[in-house]
């Protein structure tokens, strides 16, 4: 049986082969297994060193200090304690100021964020549905190519917001938000802003000295680096502004307890610091496989990027090289998928693969239910080889020609 060819990097990466070989080292009895919590031995510290060597190699990525980040179980913990801990400090603080407080407490984000966003917003909603103090969200609508704008973000923002919650890059479209803008709207206000920065770090730069972002989330898998790790950075003015969701130990600064699973913080360095070693090539390689893509797929009937401009005008500043989302008319993504079963692609994000409807994401940039539900999504990464797109390419143009005719008989 031939190997999958797989392009679903956006969904979840492989682990890079040095990264596992760093983990494998923090297992086991001879290697640096350790609670790193444990002080009063030597095993406690070499651990508890390890482990401040991956938050180095983490801060280097994203370019602020060590003491900055929070690890976490993922960017969906993340965000979920970005987004909570500043709604509940601020509910907290105001009705210790007035225990008969009454009012809103207001959060901006748009409608294409990831889940980890969109329901962490709603369950807050509906929890305080009946409070005297209410949390009430402005809910952002993108342009066509999946962007928000710094003048949407100006526009929503109300003397009551105290958090501002935007991606930098999208996990189904791909579409890159200007981050350093809608910052500067944030910056004069009291409000926080927050980045969920998941698809995008390690794959493009960023510096929190230098961008007026307060907090920031990001994960392992997305760059070669293992399941079950994540982090979130906190800028120091800011601490104080965030309450924790997890209690018990005080580890990470009193804002996430649990004893910290070092093999999987040290494969988070790793994978950060290979990243930051080849942001540069990986790019310049994705860029010329989506060219050899787009040549192959634009020559059928039908074929559309959904969310980008033409690819000849350019603005790959404005998309990520490595995800495409395209559609062939109205040809259902689920046939299609199955009839290549040895290319792995999505037909959204797959954190919303178990419903059966049509990605949010692609109805809110104005895509109607059959045009959603005829898009795949096709993502490429640092393991991608150029065969393999060749073949892929070659592949679904021999699929999609076989089953259009079929298609429009319907």
């Amino acid at each position: 049986m031939s190997p999958v060819i797989y392009l679903d990097y956006a969904a979840t990466t492989p682990v890079d082969k040095a990264v596992a070989e760093r983990m494998m080292s923090c297992l086991t009895l001879d290697g640096t297994f350790a609670n790193p919590a444990s002080r009063s031995h030597r095993p406690g510290w070499q651990a508890e060193q390890l482990v401040e060597a991956a938050r180095i190699e983490l801060a280097q990525l994203i370019d602020c200090s060590p003491i900055e980040l929070v690890w976490t179980s993922g960017a969906t913990e993340a965000d979920n304690l970005a987004i909570q801990g500043v709604v509940r400090h601020a509910i907290r603080v105001r009705r210790k100021e007035n225990p008969s407080a009454s009012g809103t407490v207001h959060l901006i984000t748009s409608v294409i964020e990831h889940k980890a966003v969109i329901d962490t917003c709603k369950a807050l909603e509906r929890e305080y549905a009946d409070s005297a103090l209410k949390v009430e969200v402005s809910w952002l609508t993108p342009d066509a190519s999946g962007h928000i704008s710094a003048e949407q973000v100006r526009a929503a923002l109300r003397d009551d917001t105290v958090l501002v919650s935007i991606m930098h890059m999208n996990n189904e479209l791909g579409s890159i938000n200007d981050i350093a803008a809608l910052a500067e709207e944030v910056a004069p206000h009291s409000a926080l802003f927050h980045v969920d920065a998941a698809q995008s770090a390690g794959k493009l730069p960023l510096s929190m000295k230098s961008l007026a972002v307060d907090l920031l989330s990001c994960c392992a898998h997305k760059i070669y680096g293992p399941k079950g790790i994540g982090a979130l950075y906190v800028r120091r003015s800011v601490k104080s502004r965030l309450d924790p969701m997890i209690h018990g130990g005080g580890h990470e600064g009193g804002l996430r307890s649990g004893t910290l699973a070092t093999h999987q913080i040290v494969g988070f360095g790793e994978a950060a610091r290979l990243a930051g070693e080849a942001m540069a090539s990986d790019r310049l390689k994705l860029e010329r496989q989506r060219k050899v893509l787009l040549a192959a797929l634009s020559q059928l009937n039908g074929f559309t990027i959904n969310g980008a401009e033409d690819p000849e005008a350019g603005a790959l500043d404005a998309c990520w090289p490595g995800i495409l989302n395209v559609r062939f008319a109205t040809l259902d993504a689920e046939a299609l998928m199955l009839a290549m079963p040895a290319i792995a692609l999505a037909s959204g994000s797959a954190c919303n693969s178990a419903s059966l409807s049509a990605s949010y994401v692609l109805r809110a940039i104005g895509l109607s239910e059959a045009e959603a539900a005829a898009s795949v999504r096709i993502s490429l990464g640092r393991m991608t080889t150029d065969d393999e797109v060749k073949r892929a390419a070659e592949r679904i143009t021999e699929v999609v020609s076989r089953m259009r005719p079929a298609a429009s008989a319907v």
